[in-house]
């Protein structure tokens, strides 16, 4: 049985600056260049598996995961691998990438299909999916979520906190989800 716990009013309270609160989410223009860089995760970096001059589609593979503690990084569009370079990380250190000249075209990669009886999927079939689609958690260190979704045998997960507040006063993304997808989110929990 769930049960909602809350919390004593107390800390902190910054005032608010949710400017884009009211605004509806929008699609992001299509670019013509995309540096993807190869560590968007804590851990080991990922190993890349495209060269120069490959043709790529949105959302397919470009590196696999450097170990347990690392995730799979995919192309943001379809396109062309124009090199493979550096480019600055958020620690100020250069770090391996992968330069794609856009299309124009989005095209979908289709390796990743939805699992559409996942009622009845194995678990260890829906956390496999999760690392394979290099789903990683959306704070500071990009932890891979499939390493959270992988407790030792003798400590079971038997809570599970759905947190949808802003770290900044001024972050609307998560409000903006709740109120436009909420179908979409409680059919992630359910998963």
């Amino acid at each position: 049985m769930s049960r909602i716990s809350t919390f004593k009013r107390g800390g902190v309270h910054p005032a608010e600056g949710k400017i884009s609160s009211h605004a509806a989410i929008l699609d992001a223009p299509l670019l013509d260049r995309y540096v993807v860089p190869l560590a968007m995760h804590i851990g080991a970096p990922a190993k890349l598996l495209v060269q120069t001059g490959q043709t790529v589609l949105k959302g397919q593979r470009l590196a696999e995961p450097g170990g347990f503690v690392s995730s799979a990084i995919h192309s943001p569009t379809s396109g062309t691998v124009k090199e493979i370079a550096t480019c600055l990380s958020v620690m100020g250190t250069q770090i391996p990438a992968v330069v794609i000249e856009s299309d124009g075209n989005d095209t979908i990669c289709n390796d990743l299909t939805p699992i559409e009886d996942w009622q009845n999927a194995d678990p260890a079939v829906l956390k496999q999916r999760v690392a394979d689609a290099g789903i990683v958690g959306m704070g500071g260190a990009a932890f891979p979520t499939h390493v959270k979704l992988s407790p030792p045998p003798e400590k079971k997960i038997d809570i599970l906190i759905i947190n949808g507040v802003e770290c900044e006063p001024c972050l609307t993304a998560d409000h903006r989800l709740m109120l436009e997808s909420p179908e979409q989110i409680v059919k992630g929990i359910l998963i």
